[in-house]
């Protein structure tokens, strides 16, 4: 929601435009940090570093990256509890933020990433703000005293 301010409320102000921009960037953005990934594979195969670390740096970064997609998919249906483990995950999520951009990218093909949950909010605020709203009966000031007894 960060890069649409307000214009996911009503779907206004080049919405559609900002969430085709996104989706591009966001993807754009994964394959290229996965052509710097490969690049860095390809040096640890000059370096002659061995098999072993070779197959541990590729299952890191897919692990990682696997649970950094679940996570962010994730946060854009709920909240995250306030004693969660987000923030133990925030190293493995950085590690992994290749799948957070494919998650981005994904999101941004249905809703802007995080709209569902907003409007939920939004909806939820606007109707408990008319329901105390409708009971109000007018200015305050301007009723009269009540009799005394």
């Amino acid at each position: 929601m960060r890069f649409f301010g307000t214009t996911w409320v009503n779907h206004d102000g080049g919405y559609a435009l900002l969430r085709v921009g996104l989706a591009v960037g966001s993807l754009v953005t994964a394959v290229a940090a996965a052509v710097l990934l490969r690049l860095a594979y390809e040096g640890l195969e000059i370096g002659n570093v061995g098999s072993f670390l070779s197959i541990s740096v590729v299952v890191l970064f897919a692990i990682a990256s696997s649970i950094a997609f679940v996570k962010t998919w994730d946060s854009f249906n709920r909240r995250p509890a306030p004693s969660s483990d987000e923030a133990a995950l925030k190293g493995l999520k950085t590690i992994g933020f290749i799948g957070s951009l494919i998650a981005y990218f994904l999101r941004c093909l249905a809703e802007a990433p995080g709209e569902k949950l907003r409007r939920a909010e939004y909806e939820r605020a606007t109707a408990e703000f008319a329901r105390r709203r409708g009971t109000r009966t007018g200015n305050p000031a301007a009723r009269r005293p009540k009799r005394k007894k």
